[in-house]
């Protein structure tokens, strides 16, 4: 896209929303770099360069612009429907990877050199993995400085920088502001209100327009898992498992940002708990080329007028919903949240949560993995197809996340007990992110396409959602949407 200059410059002109994220103006007069949709007056054309990440301007020696602070801008929906190692190695970069294990640790995971790595970022996005980590390591410190009442010392190691002196020069050079200067313009923005919880942060996570929050928050309330989920005061509550502790996030849809409230045992977690809050809510997304898609069928056009910008559920841990489910396999949503609350109760692990009902994290795999499966309130199979999937998830034979291959990771998947195609493409589509997962067999889906008119049968349904790809799962939902079933509705004050 950053290469394509005449389609660059009419969306700045136009100030076209849908591109932040997507490539980033640098002005060459101002040594400021801003997102498409920066509300000041354009620059003239031959003063701007474009480039496709935040890293890559930094990198080339622009500011970021302090009125649309393009560094807080959604991410790329690039890297969430390609497939290749970039794209992997972007999400495990987003995911906090370079920060906890190094560029060998990243290089480790994708099964490729470090110069290999160096030099495939550096020809797509302009700038190289530790550059790239040190962008986000610059938002992060932002958002801790901006939101928190945590002293700046303790900011700079929060946000993985390794001393305060680059932590200052960073800042300084991304932002032409000192941390106490951002504190400061903070201030004077919100005028201080009531006290902050102790150990509480407060975001803001931006997304494109249109988003339909309906489908999107009902499925998460409507399969909560007592004691690690809830809805509750307008808000989608849970626990989450981090690399350094754990936390408590509670997510509430607005009109054009999801408020975001953090509770960290270790503030090091920040950028992980947020990559994995925009992957639970598909906030990365391109709502307009889904939508645009999926209209030119003439039968899903007016679901999609209906309602656009639907969003694909994630899952904050690939390996809890993947066990969620096998438990979910041929039975209602109701026993499928009691059986995942009594393995909770069992083999999660306790936590305190003053402010509602959440009382622990889901069990790990490893925890899982050692349960007598006399103990467990299933059928027999089903027993063998969850002990089998925790066993090979704790040793390491089979691994779910941003950086495996999709298509490996489904014939694994396949190979195991148990799982059959419905299994195999939940897990892609919710646990991967994979946009084009797609399940044909479903009930659901069967019974809306025959209601819309659409072939009824697997295969025909495949055959005629060919011309739906990349953005299969998001069929799905539109699909799912013509059920009067609780996932589809956003959950009441009562819930």
């Amino acid at each position: 896209m950053h290469t394509d200059t005449e389609r660059c410059v009419r969306a700045v002109q136009s100030k076209d929303a849908r591109f932040d994220g997507v490539f980033f103006t640098a002005v060459r007069t101002t040594r400021i770099y801003c997102r498409p949709s920066c509300p000041g007056v354009p620059p003239k054309p031959r003063n701007m360069e474009f480039h496709p990440s935040a890293a890559s301007c930094q990198r080339a020696g622009f500011r970021a612009c302090k009125r649309c602070r393009p560094d807080t801008s959604p991410g790329s929906p690039e890297w969430n429907v390609r497939a290749d190692a970039v794209a992997r190695a972007m999400r495990l970069i987003q995911d906090g990877v370079v920060d906890r294990e190094g560029v060998p640790g990243l290089a480790r995971r994708l099964g490729w050199s470090t110069r290999q790595i160096e030099r495939q970022l550096l020809a797509e996005l302009g700038a190289g993995p530790l550059a790239l980590a040190r962008a986000q390591r610059a938002q992060t410190a932002r958002v801790l400085i901006e939101t928190t009442p945590m002293p700046l010392g303790q900011v700079a190691f929060a946000a993985g920088f390794s001393s305060i002196r680059t932590f200052n020069d960073t800042v300084r050079e991304v932002f032409a502001l000192t941390p106490g200067d951002l504190r400061a313009r903070a201030a004077r923005r919100s005028p201080a209100g009531p006290p902050a919880t102790p150990g509480m942060i407060s975001l803001r996570l931006p997304f494109r327009a249109p988003l339909e929050p309906s489908n999107l928050f009902g499925h998460l309330a409507a399969t909560a898992v007592p004691g690690v989920e809830e809805w509750r005061d307008g808000a989608y509550r849970r626990t989450l498992s981090l690399p350094y502790g754990h936390g408590i996030v509670a997510l509430s849809p607005r009109a054009d940002h999801i408020a975001c409230r953090l509770s960290l045992t270790d503030p090091r977690d920040l950028a992980h708990a947020i990559s994995r809050c925009r992957r639970l809510l598909d906030l990365d997304a391109d709502p307009v080329a889904v939508d645009e898609r999926l209209r030119t069928d003439p039968l899903l056009a007016p679901l999609v007028d209906a309602a656009p910008g639907r969003r694909v559920p994630g899952s904050v841990d690939p390996a809890e919903f993947a066990v969620r489910a096998v438990l979910g396999q041929q039975v209602s949503t109701a026993a499928a949240r009691t059986h995942a609350a009594r393995l909770v109760t069992a083999h999660g692990v306790p936590v305190d949560d003053p402010e509602g009902g959440l009382t622990h994290l889901f069990p790990d795999p490893e925890a899982l993995a050692a349960v007598d499966p006399e103990t467990l309130a299933l059928p027999r199979s089903r027993r063998t197809t969850l002990l089998t999937l925790a066993r090979a998830l704790a040793d390491g034979s089979l691994a779910l996340g941003p950086a495996e291959d999709r298509e490996e990771t489904r014939a694994r998947l396949l190979a195991l007990p148990g799982f059959g195609p419905w299994t195999t493409e939940i897990i892609a589509m919710r646990a991967l992110g994979d946009p084009d997962a797609f399940l044909p067999g479903d009930l659901g889906v069967r019974r809306a396409a025959e209601g819309l008119g659409l072939p009824g049968s697997p295969g025909a349904l495949t055959a005629r959602a060919a011309h739906w790809r990349p953005w299969r799962a998001y069929a799905v939902q539109y699909l799912w949407a013509t059920d009067d079933h609780p996932v589809n509705h956003l959950p009441s004050e009562g819930h």
